[in-house]
């Protein structure tokens, strides 16, 4: 029978039993639930938490013997004894209101003081904390103004050292522009050595053009080759200027961004909307230099571009000098020769006019040899008549009968007009072979001063065509390398 006002419990809604282990403890869900959040700066200190709990009811350990196999609660009321029966006495009462009060007392002074000590704390912490945040501020402040000066610094060598880069470049295509000139004269100075090799005879001589022609090549070769150097000289050092540059504009740009990011932090406040936290950042050290070394970087950066500049201002004066010099050389030896072609060519001339002359009075005399050889010739022939007749009249005396074969006056002339006329043959006929031998030698001296006149006329003809190559010459910007 079950009474009024009870609930009747399902067996199967009371909790599973087992003989193996026994019931769990109760615990509080209020105790469990919470957990403490450390604030940053804080996490050290306790956090505060409430000190009271919920607890749950358990049931005494007796009581599931009590109820009935179906483990139902007691059918009966619980007694009322404690109705009957007082827990405390009233001095009990009283000495637990004294110390509740006591407790309170003791409990609010120590509240009062504890809230006035954590208001001057706060006063303090506050004013150290706004003391350390100026601190830091006028730190960055500092940091922003040393970045600003080797800021200047590295723009301003920077500025130098790309002026002083493009002047080099320029020597550079200078050097490069006068060597190329230098090569047409070059050109034609061996091409005017290659034509005089074509002269002949005895005008293939080492004279004063040939010598000047030989100087000028090797005058040229050799600037040709201190311009080349230079330049690569020149190409190094913008080598060494392009790194020098390279560490400039990196050291620049860090520095911007580190200005960047300075002034970003320069600028936050503590309503700034870009604050976060960032928990363990200040363990972290990721420095690589100290204000010394950071200074000192910046300072050897510097004086490396310093002294690359310096370097191209040497190499710049020094490639000024030289097309300046190889100028003058050059304009110098130039001149030179062609005061030697135009003074051999006028003694070419001067022996060409003379061979010519000779060569006029030379076929003069042979028209002349040649007259008188003809002149013998007929001479000689008038005179063989006269010799038959002396002959032929001394052969017919010869046929005189006996006494008659006198040797008379007519016999004497004879005589001697025979062995006259002989002589007289025989003086003519050598004068006819000396005038043949001098006909010979005039037309033998005709060929030399010919063959010499045909010399000089082509050794005329080169030196002219050399002196006509010769007329282009670079001029002096050109040969400075001014296009």
């Amino acid at each position: 029978m079950e009474f009024l006002g009870t609930t009747q419990t399902a067996s199967y809604c009371s909790p599973r039993r087992t003989c193996l282990f026994p019931d769990p403890p109760p615990t509080s869900i209020t105790q469990d639930s919470y957990q403490s959040y450390f604030l940053p700066g804080y996490r050290y200190l306790s956090s505060w938490r409430p000190s009271l709990f919920c607890k749950g009811s358990s049931v005494p350990p007796g009581a599931d013997e009590r109820l009935g196999p179906a483990r139902r609660p007691p059918t009966v009321l619980p007694s009322l004894r404690s109705a009957l029966h007082a827990r405390y006495s009233p001095h009990d009462w009283h000495q637990a209101n004294v110390a509740q009060l006591t407790g309170s007392e003791a409990s609010r002074r120590w509240a009062g003081k504890l809230n006035s000590d954590s208001m001057r704390l706060m006063q303090d912490k506050d004013q150290l904390t706004y003391q350390m945040q100026e601190g830091s501020r006028r730190n960055l402040g500092q940091r922003l103004s040393s970045l600003d000066f080797w800021r200047a610094e590295l723009v301003y060598e920077l500025d130098y050292l790309l002026t002083e880069s493009q002047a080099l470049e320029t020597a550079k295509k200078r050097l490069e522009c006068a060597a190329d000139e230098m090569q047409g004269p070059l050109k034609t100075a061996l091409e005017c050595l290659y034509n005089r090799e074509k002269r002949m005879g005895i005008d293939l001589v080492h004279d004063d053009v040939e010598k000047c022609l030989i100087k000028e090549v090797d005058l040229l070769k050799d600037w040709q080759a201190k311009m080349r150097k230079l330049a690569e000289r020149i190409n190094q050092q913008l080598g060494i200027n392009r790194d020098v540059q390279h560490a400039l504009e990196q050291d620049l740009s860090d520095k911007n961004s580190a200005h960047f990011i300075d002034e970003k932090c320069f600028n936050l406040r503590n309503t700034s909307d870009s604050i976060n936290f960032y928990h363990g950042v200040e363990k972290i050290d990721g420095t690589v230099s100290v204000p010394e070394t950071w200074a000192k970087f910046s300072e050897d950066n510097i004086k490396s571009s310093q002294r690359a500049r310096a370097n191209s201002v040497r190499l710049h004066d020094e490639t000024e000098a030289a097309l300046e010099t190889a100028s003058e050389e050059t304009w110098s030896r130039y001149t030179s020769t062609n005061l030697a072609f135009n003074k051999r060519i006028s003694e070419v001339a001067d022996a060409k006019n003379k061979l010519q002359a000779q060569l006029a009075k030379t076929l003069q005399e042979i028209f002349q040899t040649e007259n008188t050889i003809m002149l013998l010739e007929r001479s000689i022939m008038a005179k063989e008549s006269p010799l038959k007749v002396a002959q032929t009249r001394l052969e017919e005396r010869t046929k005189r009968p006996n006494i008659e074969l006198c040797r008379d006056a007519p016999q004497f002339q004879l005589v001697n007009e025979v062995f006259t006329i002989d002589d007289t043959l025989q003086t003519l006929k050598q004068r006819l072979r000396e005038a043949h031998d001098t006909l010979q030698m005039l037309v033998l001296n005709k060929s030399k001063l010919e063959h010499e006149l045909s010399v000089k006329t082509n050794s005329f003809i080169i030196d002219k065509k050399c002196m006509d190559m010769r007329k282009t010459f670079p001029s002096s910007p050109r040969l400075v390398g001014y296009v």
